[in-house]
This record gives C-alpha cells, sequence and structure tokens, in this order.
C-alpha cells in the first residue's frame, strides 16, 4: 500500500509530537516542588510526653536504652548501661549521671536513652526542658536519628540536633541538622550556636518547630536556627520519614574530648525535667 509522503511526514510529527509531550509531563512530574510555608500549627495539648513524675528507672512504655562501649562513632569513653546509678526519675526529675570508672573496658558510665518503637515522631513541635553538666569533656545532646533509617546510614537518612553542648566551651549551646548535602564531615552542615548564660545553673527550654517546609530551633522560644527544605530531593531533605527522641550525656570523644577532661567534674549530671511532643496539623 502506498502512503502519500504528506501523510507520512504528518504522521511522524504528530508522533514526535505525543513523545515530546509525554517526556515533558513526566519530567515535570519527577522533579520536586519545594514546599510552601503555610504557617503550620501545632496542638496545644502533647500527644507524646514524659513529665518524668514516676520515681526510679525511666518509664519503660516511653524510653529504651542504647547499651554498650564502642566509642559510639565518635571515640566516646563511656559505657552507656541502663542502671538505675546512670538514669533516675526523681522528684519530677530525669538524672543522667556521667560516673568516673573502669566498666567493660572503659573509663566511665553513663546513659542513653531513646524513645525508638515507642515515640517515633513526624512533624510537630518538640520541647525539652533541661539542665546541663558542667566540666570539660562533659558531652550531653538532645538530639533525633530516623527510626527506619528509608534513605540508607548515616547521614543519609538525617539527624537532628535539638541542643548540643560541649563543657570545654561553656554555655555554648548548638542546634544543627545533617544530611547527606550538608554535614559535618564536608563542613557544610547547617547548624547555628548561640551563648545561653547559666545553661548549667538552670533550665532551659529547647525545642524544635519541625514541618514540611522548615526545620527551626528555638531557645527559650527565641528562635536560633532555620533548615529550609529545599525541595530537591532527600539528599538535603531527608526528613520526612519517622525519627525517635535521644537523651544521652557522652564523656570525651572526637568533639567532647578536644581540650581534654577534667575528671574533677565527675559524676557529671544532665537533668531533664520533660519531653513534649505537639502533633503538627495538617493544613
Amino acid at each position: 500500500m502506498k502512503i502519500s509522503f504528506t501523510l507520512l511526514v504528518c504522521a511522524v510529527c504528530l508522533s514526535l509530537g505525543s513523545c515530546i509531550e509525554s517526556v515533558s509531563s513526566k519530567s515535570s512530574i519527577a522533579v520536586p516542588k519545594p514546599p510552601q510555608d503555610l504557617g503550620w500549627k501545632f496542638e496545644s495539648t502533647p500527644f507524646w510526653f514524659d513529665e518524668f513524675d514516676q520515681n526510679g528507672l525511666p518509664d519503660s512504655s516511653r524510653w529504651s536504652y542504647d547499651i554498650g562501649g564502642n566509642g559510639w562513632g565518635n571515640h566516646e569513653l563511656e559505657y552507656y548501661t541502663n542502671a538505675l546509678r546512670n538514669a533516675q526519675v526523681k522528684d519530677g526529675l530525669l538524672t543522667i549521671t556521667a560516673i568516673k570508672e573502669n566498666i567493660e573496658g572503659m573509663q566511665y558510665s553513663s546513659a542513653r536513652l531513646v524513645s525508638k518503637e515507642k515515640g517515633d515522631l513526624l512533624y510537630g513541635r518538640i520541647e525539652v526542658r533541661a539542665k546541663l553538666p558542667t566540666g570539660k569533656g562533659t558531652w550531653p545532646a538532645i538530639w533525633m536519628l530516623p527510626t527506619d533509617w528509608e534513605y540508607g546510614g548515616w547521614p543519609n537518612s538525617g539527624e537532628i540536633d535539638i541542643m548540643e553542648h560541649v563543657g570545654y566551651n561553656q554555655d555554648m549551646i548548638h542546634i544543627s541538622t545533617h544530611c547527606e548535602a550538608y554535614y559535618w564531615v564536608t563542613n557544610n552542615q547547617k547548624t547555628a550556636t548561640k551563648k545561653v548564660e547559666g545553661a548549667s545553673t538552670a533550665f532551659h527550654l529547647y525545642r524544635i518547630d519541625w514541618t514540611p517546609y522548615a526545620i527551626r530551633g528555638f531557645i527559650d522560644d527565641e528562635l536560633i536556627f532555620t533548615s529550609i527544605n529545599e525541595g530537591t530531593g532527600p539528599k538535603v531533605w531527608p526528613f520526612d520519614k519517622r525519627f525517635h527522641i535521644i537523651l544521652n550525656l557522652a564523656v570525651g570523644g572526637d568533639w567532647g574530648g578536644v581540650q581534654g577532661i577534667d575528671e574533677s567534674a565527675f559524676p557529671a549530671v544532665f537533668n531533664i525535667d520533660y519531653v513534649r511532643f505537639y502533633r503538627m496539623i495538617q493544613q
């Protein structure tokens, strides 16, 4: 069967047009759109919380322990236990105590509490009221790691540091996020630092507001840190999955031990008044 040249050209053009439209459509779908800041709000009643009002060991329905002394990726000197001497609730406070002692080949004991599988969170306001230890070598932290590691190992699946403090730099509080594109090894992590007078002598409120648009960090309700979702995928924003809370007091390590350890500072005490999570109200 003969097909006229004109008809053939038309058919080819129509076919190419269809292909171009199809490819263009697929490409536009594949490119993530940056989220909008919709003025996100949060529920007024905590959804997950611990007021630490039950004396004894921390509430096992809310917290588990990381146990061991493997250096935790930072050459730390503590061995984390689940012992009452290292993590105790009394008189409305959780007290994490780092003690100078030989234990399982390590030089100090301490505790690291995790809410994994008991308090896994996604988008909301997290508040922790705490009083920090003092002394060179102490490294308390209030932070979050991914529960499911869906984007791969650290730092690809993310880390959120609500509060970090190293004892050799007294009263300087650090808030950060880490991901594949931005983290401390490449020296481009998103971070902020603020001097908080009396961080070790009085309680202060450490908070993040976590939404699809941004993670914002506050100290005593003052905005200190903002990390915006650039909308280009998980390499820069893996913070769309479940995370859990970690409360720990490390000793020494690549950061905490940079200027040595003052052994007279031990036992060192990290006090937490409460932990509260308020769900984000969907827009």
